[in-house]
């Protein structure tokens, strides 16, 4: 079965045409390490809700949609291997590097997933 990083986080409106490309060229980074797939998507139907949703889940602000991406990969082995070598490529450290991220990372979430239903 596959293994699936995930992310979920908040995007100023006005930083989305500077997200987009930085998600285009890391997309292209990771799929050149090995990646099986790289899907950015963002919010086009994401209320808030009463008690949980993804506008709760990043404290999303008023100017702000919210992002919502996953990376596909065959394993976490090869998930551990490709990461890896894509935290030390130069362009990724390039286009993240602290005031100039179009993203609040702090409100960033992420995690690792074990595929458990595939169609």
């Amino acid at each position: 079965m596959s293994y699936v990083d995930g992310f979920i986080l908040p995007l100023p409106k006005k930083n989305l045409q500077a997200y987009r490309r930085i998600a285009q060229k890391a997309g292209k980074i990771w799929k050149e390490y090995g990646a099986l797939e790289y899907i950015e998507c963002i919010g086009d139907d994401v209320k808030p809700g009463k008690l949980t949703s993804f506008p709760r889940s990043v404290k999303l602000k008023a100017d702000e949609t919210v992002v919502f991406s996953w990376i596909v990969f065959k394993s976490r082995a090869h998930r551990d291997r490709v990461n890896k070598k894509v935290m030390e490529d130069p362009r990724l450290a390039a286009m993240m590097e602290g005031k100039d991220s179009p993203f609040d990372s702090k409100r960033m979430i992420y995690g690792g997933f074990k595929t458990l239903v595939t169609r």
